[in-house]
């Protein structure tokens, strides 16, 4: 069945083109150390810093967007992503590489919090009242948007590693995505028209105490995910003794995970409640991240892999709505995925660091406790948020910066709500 011709495919695309860098991360980050004199925590360092940068844009542009022009913020991100990625990609001088990585993030998030911006506005009501346009539903776009990413992603995964060695191409593909996409932004205007949200007096935040206590959780969380996400593609040559070739398919297999585990928490709904969800289902991430980490051939790398994207967004879901209970204006749900950023851009730092001084292993084993650790009180902010209605939030992320932002925009039904982040 074909979309309907109200699907904002503008959006679609600059969703596809702000989140492709996060997505193929650890293909990017795995061949800078190869391709490049630098050490596995140097190349982790400026993953995370490339993300870092992308967070920075779209926690800086998420609220000017219809200020500054989403024709004119967009054209701007992909400038950056292309001029930052594409300088990065050609050049072999490790200081050149790091500032375009710098720039092609912030181009990268910049274009995020265009996208996220047009799709939560989609949510507001249309023109007339009894128009049910199904391009309007800001779940189905981001759906696309999705679907989009996760399929460009795949098809790298599978053709950059027969295209031969160096960094540049994982970061020349993100280039000339960004280039591709331009064309669509002369079609910006009525795409990304800003949602009209009721304006008041800022009040108290609700159930401080909860929400501060999830908030502070959710970065060591994330940080948990993207370490792993980060030095995935380390494991998968230099410790299973895999191929680049079959890496790369076993990612892309992994991405079509996920996207099973954005219909699954869709069809799960609010049956389990929220504490299950949350506490076993993060608890069973720890032993995926076990079984990945300490990979030495493909059945146990693909397995932990594969299981670990399945079950993350499903988690992640539950979170988010979790979050966004505790306060109807969406605020919490804001804070918590802002925190989530955080440990999102140090995810391939701190994986980068504890590989290289205790092995891959060792940082599974840490990383699962620490889950383990911070599933206790995020599920005891679930028992005692049990009460409170659920509103479902479907997303995917195979890295969690994207997670939060599109837990942002499903969220973002609430005033004012969302910060725009850039995962995998």
């Amino acid at each position: 069945m074909s979309a309907p011709r109200s699907m904002p495919w503008p959006l679609v695309a600059l969703f596809t083109a702000g989140y492709l860098a996060p997505y193929l991360l650890p293909t990017t980050v795995g061949r800078l150390d190869t391709g490049l004199p630098l050490t596995t925590t140097q190349a982790g360092a400026i993953g995370s810093a490339l993300l870092l940068s992308s967070a920075a844009a779209g926690f800086l542009l998420a609220s000017r967007v219809e200020r500054a022009g989403a024709r004119t913020l967009a054209r701007l991100g992909l400038t950056l992503a292309f001029l930052g990625y594409g300088g990065a990609a050609l050049s072999e001088a490790v200081p050149a590489v790091v500032v375009g990585a710098l720039l092609g993030g912030f181009g990268s998030g910049t274009v995020t919090a265009v996208a996220a911006s047009g799709i939560a506005a989609l949510g507001a009501p249309p023109a007339r009242a009894e128009s049910r346009d199904w391009g309007r539903d800001p779940h189905r776009a981001t759906t696309f948007g999705l679907l989009g990413v996760s399929a460009l992603a795949g098809a790298l995964y599978l053709t950059i590693p027969r295209l031969g060695p160096g960094h540049g191409l994982p970061l020349a593909a993100i280039a000339l995505t960004a280039l591709a996409v331009w064309p669509f932004t002369g079609r910006l205007s009525g795409a990304t028209a800003p949602a009209r949200r009721p304006a008041g007096p800022g009040a108290r935040l609700p159930h401080r105490r909860a929400g501060l206590l999830l908030a502070a959780a959710m970065p060591c969380w994330s940080l948990a995910q993207n370490a792993l996400w980060g030095v995935s593609g380390r494991i998968g040559l230099g410790q299973a003794h895999l191929t680049e070739v079959t890496v790369g398919a076993v990612f892309a297999v992994a991405l079509g995970a996920g996207l099973v585990g954005v219909l699954g928490a869709g069809a799960l709904g609010p049956r389990l409640g929220r504490a299950v969800p949350i506490g076993a289902g993060t608890a069973l991430i720890a032993g995926c991240i076990v079984l990945s980490a300490s990979a030495t051939g493909l059945p146990a790398f693909a397995a932990g892999e594969i299981s670990w994207n399945l079950l993350y967004p499903v988690v992640l879901s539950y979170v988010i709505g979790l979050a966004a209970s505790l306060d109807p204006r969406g605020r919490w749900a804001v804070l918590v995925g802002s925190a989530a950023s955080l440990g999102t851009a140090a995810g391939p730092l701190t994986g980068s660091v504890l590989a290289a001084g205790a092995g891959f292993a060792v940082m599974g084993q840490v990383l699962a406790v620490g889950l383990l650790a911070i599933a206790v009180p995020m599920t005891v902010v679930a028992l005692r948020a049990g009460r409170l209605p659920l509103p479902v939030v479907e997303i995917q992320v195979e890295a969690p910066v994207p997670a939060a932002q599109e837990a942002y925009d499903t969220a973002a039904a609430y005033p004012n709500s969302y910060a725009s982040t850039s995962a995998r």
